[in-house]
Parts: structure tokens; C-alpha cells; sequence
């Protein structure tokens, strides 16, 4: 019996001493002196950071003290004990888990602001380039039409300065006999081909010379018959303005000869010479419609 109470002992002072230090662990927790808290909160803020610094915006986690007679591994801990030193842990990675959400959608929206005035400065940029680009063929245009208006200036510049110079074009030479003045078929048929050539256009004169043998009024009297009868022709039977002809009776004017060194010869008969002259205005008008036809191609959409 005796040796039954000696063995009882040490087996209930086995199961009572971990009863005691959790009784004593909690006994610590709640009797812990202020002098320890303090000292423990100064260790805290002289070796944690502030809490302007953590990024929850809260202090952070103090190591927990040495508790009760097993320390920190108690193997008979409860669960209202385990609870208690989870549960901060726990409350800051939900905490970090939502500020890494808002940090990630901050991060986004700034994504996309950042993307759209990207997109808005490239338009902004193509829209600059393509009215640079219209400006620049509106510049390139404008500087042609100043090109052709500053050449059609020169052409009638030199137009008007020659204006009264008149170039020989054509020369006919209508043959008669002696005392008469009828115009022949050969003679009407050179006359058709000369007024053919000047139909429709400007800047040009005729200049009719007749000549006539015999001396003194008789032969001015006659070659200005055989004249009058080539303008005559020419007026009723093409038209040609009057304004245009010059009409003039050289007698018996001498002939000049190719040769300046021999003398002028006095012709026989009669003859009338017809000489078509012409000035700058027909090429200045010429000139004025293409530059005009020109711009009315580029003009054209296309």
C-alpha cells in the first residue's frame, strides 16, 4: 500500500506543474509591472521605425515577452492563447493585402492617363504635321503662280516696249501690165494664200507699195490704182479690217538691189508689193492662255 502512495506522488506532481505554469503565465500577463511595458515600448521606438515610415500607417508588431515557465514554446498552450498572438499578424496581412490592391489600381489609373496623353500628344503631333505638310504645298503653289505672274509680266513688259515693232512675216509681189490694174488669177490666188495666214489673228499690218513706170503724177496716179485694187480684194473678199492695210503709190520709184554697191534699176510695167508684218501681241496672247490653262489643271481635284 505504502509503495502504491509512493508512486501516486511523483505521477500527480507531473500532471499538476503544467497546470501551475499556465496559471503562472497567465498570472505574469496580468501582473506584468508598468516598468516593464515601458522599458519594453522605449527598446520598441528606439530600435522599430515611426510609424510614419511603415506604410500601413500603424506602429509595428512588438516581439512578444517571455511568457510563463516555458517561454516562448508552450506546448500546452490554449487555443484563446494561440489566438491572441495570431490574430495582429493576421490583421496586418489583410491590411497589406488591401493597400497592395490600391496600390495596383492607383498604378493603373495612372497607366491608362498616362497612355491617353500619350495618344492625344501623337494626334496633336500628325495633326501639326499634316497642316504643316497643306502649308507647305499651298506655299509651293503660291510660289509658282508668283513665278508665271512675274513672267507674264516680263513677256508684256517687252510686249508693250515693241509694240510698234513690226517684223517682216510674209512678202508678195503681184505683177501687172503696162496701164492696166485688173488683178489676175495668179495674182488673186497669192492674195488668198497671204490673208489665209492672218484669220483669227492680232497684231499684224499689210503694207501695200505700188510701183509703176512712166515719170512724174502719171506713174504715183497709176501704181496707187494697181494698190487700191489689191486692198480691195482683199477687204471685200476676206474680210481683212481696213485699219489694217497701208496703203501707199510709189511711181516710178527705183528698186533696191540685193547688191548695195550697184545702182537701183527703174522697172518696166507695173507691180504692187504686198508685205505682211507682224508685232509681239498674237505670242503675248498665246502666252497669257497657257499659264491660265495650267493653273486650271492643278486647280482640278484629283
Amino acid at each position: 500500500m505504502k509503495n502504491r502512495i509512493l508512486l501516486a506522488l511523483p505521477l500527480a506532481a507531473a500532471l499538476t506543474l503544467p497546470a501551475l505554469a499556465q496559471s503562472t503565465s497567465s498570472t505574469q500577463d496580468q501582473n506584468q509591472p508598468a516598468t516593464t511595458s515601458q522599458s519594453n515600448s522605449a527598446q520598441s521606438n528606439s530600435s522599430q521605425p515611426s510609424s510614419s515610415e511603415n506604410a500601413t500607417g500603424k506602429q509595428p508588431l512588438q516581439q512578444p515577452s517571455r511568457e510563463g515557465f516555458w517561454g516562448h514554446l508552450n506546448p500546452f498552450a490554449r487555443k484563446s492563447y494561440v489566438k491572441r498572438q495570431t490574430e495582429p499578424i493576421r490583421d496586418r496581412v489583410n491590411e497589406l493585402d488591401d493597400l497592395t490592391a490600391s496600390n495596383g489600381k492607383a498604378i493603373k489609373d495612372t497607366d491608362s492617363r498616362a497612355q491617353a496623353g500619350i495618344k492625344l500628344a501623337s494626334d496633336k503631333a500628325n495633326e501639326a504635321d499634316q497642316h504643316a505638310l497643306d502649308a507647305g504645298n499651298k506655299a509651293t503653289m503660291a510660289q509658282q503662280t508668283a513665278q508665271q505672274a512675274t513672267q507674264r509680266l516680263q513677256t508684256v513688259e517687252t510686249v508693250v516696249g515693241n509694240i510698234d515693232q513690226y517684223k517682216a512675216s510674209n512678202q508678195t509681189e503681184i505683177r501687172f501690165r503696162a496701164g492696166q490694174s485688173v488683178l489676175s488669177k495668179n495674182a488673186k490666188d497669192a492674195l488668198d494664200e497671204m490673208a489665209n495666214t492672218v484669220k483669227g489673228q492680232r497684231g499684224y499690218i499689210i503694207e501695200v507699195q505700188g510701183f509703176s513706170s512712166g515719170k512724174g503724177q502719171t506713174a504715183i496716179s497709176n501704181s496707187q490704182k494697181m494698190a487700191e485694187s489689191v486692198v480691195r480684194y482683199l477687204v471685200l473678199n476676206h474680210e481683212i479690217p481696213v485699219y489694217r492695210i497701208y496703203l501707199v503709190g510709189m511711181g516710178n520709184a527705183p528698186v533696191a538691189n540685193a547688191d548695195e554697191n550697184a545702182k537701183p534699176k527703174h522697172m518696166s510695167g507695173g507691180r504692187v508689193e504686198i508685205s505682211l508684218l507682224k508685232n509681239d501681241l498674237e505670242q503675248l496672247s498665246s502666252n497669257s492662255s497657257a499659264p491660265a490653262t495650267s493653273a486650271d489643271q492643278q486647280q482640278q481635284p484629283k
